[in-house]
C-alpha cells in the first residue's frame, strides 16, 4: 500500500493547451487494463529529454535519442506498458520504428516526429498486432482531459496513478504545467525504472530546453531511491507547446526563468516523490537533508550513502532508531 499517496482528483488536473491524449486497452500483457497511450502535440511544440545511463538502453530509448537528434519538431508520443521492449536486439528497434510509423500515418506526420516509450518486463518481444491496433484506438480517443487516464495507461507495478498539475503567474500570464509518471521498483538516481512526461504551454526556446530538462531531472527524479537499482528504459521528457500568449522564454537571463524553473521542479518533485511513496514494499517515506557540505557532490555522496544502506532501511522499517547504525 502506498505511503500517504492517493489518486489524483480530476478537478486538480489542468489540461495543457497544445496537448491531447488518448488511451486504449490493447492486451499487451494483461487483459482489461489501459496499456497504450498516444499523445499528440501541437505544431511548433518543442521537446527535450533525459534518458537512462544504463549502457544496455532499451530499443525505444535508442529510437527516441535518434529521432530527437534528427528533428526539433516532435509531434507525438506513444507509450505502451506491460512489455519493455528491452533486451530484444535489432527486432526491438524495428518494432519501435514500426510503432512510430503507424502513429505517423494516423496523425499525418513523419515517423521521426514520433517518440516511442515502453515499460514492463524485459527480454520479451512486443505483441505488435495488439500494439498497433491499440495505437489506432488510442489515437481515436484523443482529448485534452485524458491526463489521469494517461497516468493509468503507463503504470506497471504502480498501485496509484501519478499525475500532478500547477498553474503559476508569470508576468501577468497564467501558465499551466501538468505531468504524469510511473515507477515503483528498481528506483535509483540516474535514473530509475521510470517514465516521466511534463508539459507546459509557455514557449521555451530549444536552445535552453535541454538545459532546463536536465536541471529539473537533477532536482527531482535523480534525487530519489527505493531499492538502489536502475533500469534500461528510464526516460523523462519535457514538452513546451508555446500555446500560451506569454512571450517565449529564450534564455536563462529572462527574469521569468527562475520562477518557471521552480514551478517545473515542484511538479517533477511531486511526481518523483510519488514514485517513492508507491515503492514496491514501501512502508516509510524518508527525506534526507545534508547540511554544511563543502559542495553539492559531497552532499549527494553522503545522502546516497545513507539512503542506500540496508542497515538504515532495516532500522526505519522496524521503527527502531538503533543509533549505532
Amino acid at each position: 500500500m502506498a505511503v500517504n499517496l492517493y489518486p489524483p482528483e480530476s478537478s486538480e488536473i489542468y489540461p495543457v493547451p497544445g496537448v491531447v491524449l488518448g488511451v486504449a486497452e490493447a492486451n499487451i500483457r494483461k487483459p482489461n487494463r489501459k496499456d497504450v497511450l498516444v499523445v499528440e502535440l501541437a505544431l511548433g511544440s518543442r521537446v527535450a529529454g533525459v534518458f537512462t545511463s544504463n549502457r544496455f538502453a532499451a530499443a525505444p530509448v535508442q529510437v527516441c535519442r535518434k529521432h530527437l537528434s534528427e528533428t526539433n519538431n516532435i509531434r507525438a508520443i506513444v507509450v505502451n506498458t506491460g512489455i519493455a521492449n528491452a533486451g530484444t536486439g535489432l527486432q526491438g528497434v524495428i518494432d519501435a520504428e514500426e510503432t512510430c510509423q503507424k502513429l505517423s500515418e494516423i496523425l499525418n506526420c513523419s515517423p521521426t516526429q514520433v517518440l516511442p516509450f515502453s515499460t514492463g518486463v524485459i527480454m520479451e518481444p512486443l505483441p505488435m498486432r495488439n500494439l498497433l491496433k491499440g495505437v489506432e484506438e488510442a489515437a481515436n480517443s484523443l482529448s485534452r482531459n485524458n491526463w489521469i487516464d494517461a497516468a493509468e495507461a503507463i503504470m506497471t507495478t504502480d498501485t496509484v496513478p501519478k499525475c500532478y498539475s500547477k498553474r503559476v503567474d508569470l508576468d501577468g500570464h497564467e501558465i499551466t504545467i501538468t505531468g504524469i509518471s510511473k515507477g515503483s521498483g528498481m528506483i535509483e538516481p540516474h535514473m530509475a525504472t521510470m517514465l516521466g512526461f511534463i508539459a507546459t504551454d509557455i514557449g521555451i526556446d530549444e536552445s535552453i530546453l535541454q538545459e532546463v530538462v536536465k536541471t529539473v531531472a537533477d532536482a527531482s527524479y535523480n534525487r530519489v531511491t527505493v531499492d538502489g537499482d536502475t533500469s534500461t528504459n528510464d526516460s523523462f521528457v519535457l514538452i513546451s507547446t508555446g500555446r500560451n500568449q506569454a512571450d517565449p522564454i529564450v534564455s536563462a537571463d529572462d527574469p521569468r526563468y527562475d520562477d518557471l524553473l521552480d514551478a517545473l521542479i515542484e511538479v517533477a518533485q511531486k511526481l518523483s516523490q510519488a514514485m517513492v511513496r508507491d515503492g514496491e514494499g514501501a512502508s516509510k517515506f524518508i527525506t534526507i537533508t545534508v547540511e554544511d557540505a563543502r559542495d553539492e557532490e559531497e552532499a549527494l555522496k553522503v545522502a546516497y550513502a545513507v539512503a542506500h544502506s540496508p542497515l538504515v532501511k532495516t532500522a526505519f522499517y522496524a521503527s527502531d532508531p538503533n543509533l549505532g547504525r
